[in-house]
């Protein structure tokens, strides 16, 4: 809670500072008295500013030089010769980037605690007294190695272990992005934080809360994102060597006329001040800022949320691109896909059977069998006895004949599908084949991202290898990493990154969010991804369209170019004015006009990428 007190704190100096601005510019502007507008800058000063200061005289008192500091020191340089607009102006820019970026990584860090509300606080543990077995609720956290725990219909595990009695199927998605619960028997693992469906199980417990993989998932976003967060803008970069290379120009400037050409003192210190004003990264900033977050804006009317300036730059580092499958690639649910009845039967009736016999089911597969019944207009049938068979499927009486609907048995080297079958009285009348599919612009993403980068395009997920095998086919992905753990992908990644690729993974699972925090950039898709995926991502893809992708990262080079460009036209006239300075004499108004000058024109290109055009190049 104090974090995100501060966080908050900045957030309204931040916001004083530029109202303040605001309101002292529309003052000058208006012909108000000059008292007034300078009052209203130097309030501008005092609230965006006090906390740059601070920081920057505690950097100094460790022998660091913080550019922060330099730009207070500019500010009120500014201001000490009457241009105190320049000065304000410096203050907003870095006061209102500084609790921006205080925000994100509060959310980051709030979500990674969210994710702990997968894992239950309690769960049922089972001990054997003499008067038979006794269950006691406790805290999750409690549960020892070996015990045992009931988990009941609908409920959360509340342990990594194995099933030791009871059948049922286990919503795995969010963690190992699997797209239909599993079936779950006698010396089956389960995972900490799945949900478990119609039928009770007794589990084992193999891990301590402390080393599930919930847990473990915590703990490898925590580290990847404390990494990550040490990744700068170019510009930021260099802002130790520009900083110190500054202050020592403007003391060199000050005191070389004094000591050695008998300057008087006004004289050298004005000097100084004009060195200090037209050597000010003013420029240099916007050089790098209107580009980038012209570029997010536009990429937010198309339907990207990008967190940052710096995220935007890192996009179009991407050398290599890696997918999830669930959810990123696939639609995430699964469809019915094909209807076969046997002999004398139609598919409508099969159909009808099915999803009379499903209508009370909450099952996925039971949803999707109702879904296609409804859509091709197959007529409810009456409905008697409903049963849910755990780990099965269900059986019910449909129009006086009894119906059974039945998982069949997977088969791992067999299609990347799911097939139930479809029983009336004990005789089988027909399949249904159920898949995840694919969204219709998968395959001509993954081409045009693999066109723009050095590298092949991977998948990781969750699912097993015939499925993973058979999306990567459909999709032209050559690089296949299947049965992965969130800490499996997060590895991969963090092995891609030690090779030297630049990585951008998209998913939008739980599972996925300890690997975007690994990845140089983690894109996120909207609409069905988790909450930790969300805020753990640089990026989202809100409308869920992959096709977005490629032109992201196509918008995000072009905006490092214009970010290039425009740090050789500040650099250029940094090195006029200064050089102007130190061999002649810079009039004040001249030095302001060019230094203003040079801000305006790197603004102006840099707003370029708002236009529609630099998204559909």
């Amino acid at each position: 809670m104090l974090a995100t007190g501060i966080q908050l704190a900045q957030v309204r100096w931040a916001a004083a500072a530029l109202a303040l601005f605001l309101v002292g510019g529309a003052a000058q502007l208006l012909g108000a008295p000059a008292w007034v507008w300078w009052t209203l800058y130097l309030a501008c000063y005092a609230t965006g500013g006090w906390d740059s200061a601070l920081s920057g005289l505690r950097a100094l008192k460790e022998r660091t030089l913080d550019v922060d500091l330099l730009m207070i020191v500019a500010a009120i340089a500014a201001a000490s010769i009457g241009q105190v607009f320049d000065g304000a102006l410096l203050i907003v820019i870095f006061a209102t980037s500084g609790a921006l970026e205080a925000v994100v990584t509060q959310r980051t860090a709030d979500s990674v605690s969210a994710l702990l509300n997968l894992a239950p606080e309690r769960a049922v543990r089972l001990t054997t007294t003499v008067d038979g077995e006794r269950e006691e609720t406790v805290e999750t956290s409690r549960l020892q190695v070996g015990e045992t725990i009931l988990v009941r219909p609908g409920e959360r595990v509340g342990a990594d272990g194995t099933v030791i009695d009871g059948r049922s199927e286990v919503d795995q998605q969010a963690i190992t992005g699997e797209s239909v619960p599993v079936p779950r028997g006698e010396g089956d693992e389960v995972l900490s934080g799945t949900i478990n469906g119609t039928g009770a199980l007794r589990v084992r417990v193999a891990r301590p809360a402390g080393e599930s993989v919930i847990a473990r998932i915590v703990t490898l976003v925590e580290e990847a994102s404390a990494t990550k967060a040490q990744t700068q803008l170019f510009i930021e970069r260099i802002e130790q060597r520009y900083s110190a290379l500054v202050v020592v120009g403007t003391l060199l400037v000050l005191g070389i006329p004094l000591l050695f050409l008998g300057h008087d003192f006004e004289a050298a210190l004005l000097r100084a001040i004009v060195f200090m004003i037209v050597a000010s990264p003013c420029a240099v900033v916007l050089s790098t800022m209107p580009p980038l977050l012209a570029s997010i804006a536009n990429a937010g009317r198309h339907g990207v949320l990008v967190k940052s300036a710096t995220v935007m730059e890192q996009i179009g580092r991407a050398d290599l691109v890696a997918f999830d499958k669930t959810g990123t690639l696939t639609q995430g649910e699964p469809r019915v896909a094909e209807v076969e009845p046997e002999a004398g039967h139609t598919a409508e009736e099969i159909l009808a059977w099915a999803a009379a016999a499903e209508r009370n089911s909450e099952h996925p597969l039971a949803r999707a069998i109702c879904a296609h019944a409804d859509q091709r207009r197959v007529a409810p049938q009456p409905v008697e006895d409903f049963v849910s068979l755990p780990g099965v499927g269900v059986s019910a009486t449909v129009d006086g004949e009894r119906v059974r609907v039945e998982r069949a048995p997977a088969d791992p080297e067999g299609p990347a599908s799911t097939q139930v079958i479809v029983s009336v009285n004990e005789q089988v009348r027909g399949r249904i084949t159920l898949t995840d599919t694919l969204r219709p612009e998968a395959a001509r993403t993954v081409e045009q991202v693999g066109a723009l980068t050095t590298r092949p395009v991977h998948l990781l997920t969750g699912d097993n290898a015939a499925t993973a095998a058979h999306v990567a086919g459909a999709t032209g992905i050559d690089r296949v990493h299947a049965a992965l753990l969130p800490q499996d992908k997060a590895a991969l990644v963090k092995e891609q990154e030690e090779a030297g690729a630049q990585v951008l993974l998209v998913g939008d699972g739980v599972n996925d969010a300890p690997a975007m925090a690994a990845a140089t950039t983690g894109v996120a898709m909207g609409r069905r991804g988790s909450d930790l995926a969300l805020d753990t991502a640089d990026a989202i893809v809100v409308r869920d369209d992959l096709s977005t992708l490629p032109r992201l990262i196509a918008l995000s080079r072009r905006a490092r170019r214009f970010v290039i460009a425009n740090l050789c036209i500040a650099g250029t006239f940094i090195v006029v004015l200064v050089t102007w300075d130190l061999v002649a004499t810079l009039p004040l108004a001249l030095a302001v006009a060019g230094h203003e000058g040079s801000t305006v024109i790197v603004a102006l290109n840099g707003i370029r990428l708002l236009r529609e055009r630099a998204w559909t190049r």
